[in-house]
């Protein structure tokens, strides 16, 4: 398997519970998305807020109701206490959100909802190589080169690989995010994740963090002017805090023409997808692994494989 970010752990670890031998390759892990992320399992605001995500709303909550069960095998905590949402479109959001047939309720800080959740991005990936390594998953600092004669998984976000032709869909975004360490949000750990228009406030066990930008085509890894004026746009309150005083991470996340990811075969045998999560990598995650390793068992990879299918802008038109 190549890729040791939020997908490609949780599949070493749906895999290794299958009983299958896993090696998973990643010449930098320290780098993964994964970790620069606030680990957003938000399936409601997702599909109102995001244009990209508009329409898939039913894939989005499924997944986030793969993650309890989840969770608790790996011992990963999942927060729930929801998320509101106050900005220009109020009227407009609440609207959508009652649309999904989403419960919510008017509150002085704007409208709420309970379905969505999050996690500790960072912990929970701590926990994760954790939990792959007591199940005996093996981990070589290193690319994959060429799997040839094995199967393989290609889990590495946004970069191509010559070995899975498919990769060649996946274009890179760069996420910019601030986890705060001075001022009025960094004892901010608990409460509701807080959105507006274009950004949000999420609590963290080491400080709330800010964000997140969403750079197309950035591959640099440096904290830039973009993530000073989100926070400044979206919060203008912060401006007179010492807000800059935190935390910048950086992460270049991977997406497909439609913001879903690509998992599934290959057109190369022996090879398997699944990339391109764009910012819903951790609310994917224990789905992606399940359909995974349903079709390395040569199982029903279940209802939603049809929306994920690897090859869905690469294969041939069917004459």
């Amino acid at each position: 398997m190549a890729g040791a970010g939020a997908l490609g752990l949780s599949i070493a670890v749906e895999l290794a519970d299958a009983g299958a031998a896993v090696t998973v390759f990643d010449p930098s892990p320290e780098t993964s998305a994964s970790a620069a992320a606030a680990g957003m399992l938000a399936p409601v605001f997702e599909a109102v807020l995001d244009p990209v995500a508009r329409g898939h709303f039913a894939l989005l909550l499924a997944a986030r109701d793969a993650w309890p069960a989840f969770a608790e095998r790996i011992g990963i905590l999942l927060d729930r206490s929801g998320a509101t949402y106050a900005g220009e479109r109020s009227l407009e959001v609440r609207k959508a959100v009652a649309d999904l047939g989403v419960a919510s309720e008017v509150r002085r800080e704007g409208l709420f909802v309970g379905d969505d959740w999050r996690l500790d991005a960072e912990i929970a990936l701590e926990r994760l190589r954790e939990a792959a390594v007591d199940r005996g998953v093996a981990f070589v600092n290193a690319p994959l080169e060429d799997p040839d004669g094995v199967e393989a998984v290609a889990a590495t976000g946004w970069q191509g690989l010559k070995w899975a032709p498919e990769s060649v869909m996946i274009s890179a975004i760069k996420g910019q995010i601030i986890r705060m360490s001075d001022g009025p949000l960094a004892n901010r750990t608990v409460g509701p994740v807080e959105r507006r228009d274009g950004g949000y406030i999420a609590p963290g066990v080491s400080g709330a963090m800010v964000g997140a930008t969403m750079q197309s085509g950035r591959t640099d890894r440096v904290g830039d002017e973009a993530i000073v004026d989100l926070v400044e746009r979206t919060f203008p309150e912060l401006s007179a805090a010492p807000v800059y005083g935190g935390d910048v991470r950086v992460g270049i996340r991977g997406a497909t023409p439609d913001g879903l990811p690509l998992v599934g075969p290959s057109i190369r045998p022996g090879v398997w997808i699944a990339m391109g999560a764009r910012r819903n990598g951790w609310l994917l995650a224990p789905l992606v692994a399940a359909i995974t390793r349903a079709y390395l068992a040569g199982e029903d990879p279940g209802p939603w494989a049809p929306n994920l299918d690897a090859r869905r802008f690469t294969a041939p038109e069917e004459p």
